[in-house]
């Protein structure tokens, strides 16, 4: 679990589709993506970030909103392919109506902080539409520096940015030899 000043962010549960659901269905919420997605994709997107956090240690997470306790999207790390590469993914989905208040970049830093101080990760990655402005602009605030554009073939061919950081070690630390590491031994 990851705490910020507003939120909670921790591991999703099969509980959570009553609330997720609505949100990862929600054209406007999901205008960016391939498509909403269907009762049967949230359950494969809940089961799938439940694997990952046994399997790889991490995972997209659940935001939770401290006042009310409510569910109100997606943040975390995954290891995905982007144009052809494998790459540490920071990805943020937050329900329509709480944008423009700061909860993805609020969510996102947590979570970069995470992957580069608990897991070790060397490089952090996020992609976006070219059209998604806001987006774009939490990459920015995360110190994420474009690093290129391309064709998405998994989103719809659309034309897609290539955000990127890289940690930069502390003197005399010595690097981890494993960017992934499960949190379960085998």
């Amino acid at each position: 679990m990851l705490e910020t000043s507003r939120l909670i962010l921790r591991h999703f549960t099969e509980d959570d589709l009553g609330d997720l659901h609505p949100i990862l269905s929600d054209p406007i919420t999901m205008s960016f993506w391939p498509a909403p997605f269907s009762t049967d994709d949230t359950r494969r997107w809940i089961t799938q970030n439940r694997l990952r956090y046994l399997e790889q240690g991490f995972g997209r997470l659940a935001i939770i909103l401290k006042a009310g306790q409510l569910l109100i999207g997606d943040c975390g790390l995954v290891m995905s392919e982007i144009d052809g590469k494998p790459e540490n993914d920071l990805g943020y989905i937050v329900s329509h109506p709480y944008w423009g208040q700061g909860y993805a970049t609020e969510a996102a830093e947590a979570c970069k902080q995470y992957g580069f101080q608990t897991l070790g990760l060397r490089r952090i990655c996020a992609n976006m539409p070219i059209s998604h402005q806001a987006s774009r602009r939490v990459a920015e605030r995360l110190g994420m520096r474009l690093e290129k554009t391309f064709v998405n073939q998994r989103n719809r061919n659309i034309q897609t940015y290539l955000y990127s950081i890289t940690r930069t070690p502390e003197p005399d630390a010595q690097e981890p030899q494993l960017a992934y590491r499960s949190r379960h031994p085998a």
